[in-house]
């Protein structure tokens, strides 16, 4: 979760996936594969050789259900699975 520094510091990106999107940016940030070995967040989501944390890989996952619930109309009837 995205911790802010002062009471009303808000993203600048409203849609309904930004706070997931700015989670896992700033777990690639953070992560081996950008530190050290000096790689962009958008080619460490596709690096295999294990230097992005399972944290990060969940994220993206929960990343790319928030962005796949805004096409599924059928949600809106349903709910989210699982529940």
């Amino acid at each position: 979760m995205i911790r802010y520094e002062e009471e009303n510091e808000r993203l600048k990106d409203q849609s309904r996936c930004a706070g997931a999107r700015a989670d896992l940016k700033m777990c690639l940030l953070e992560s081996d594969c950008c530190k050290i070995h000096k790689r962009t967040p958008r080619e460490c989501l596709n690096a295999t050789d294990g230097t992005v944390p399972s944290k990060c890989q969940a994220l993206r996952v929960s990343f790319f259900e928030c962005k796949r619930s805004l096409l599924d109309g059928r949600r809106r009837f349903r709910g989210p699975k699982g529940y």
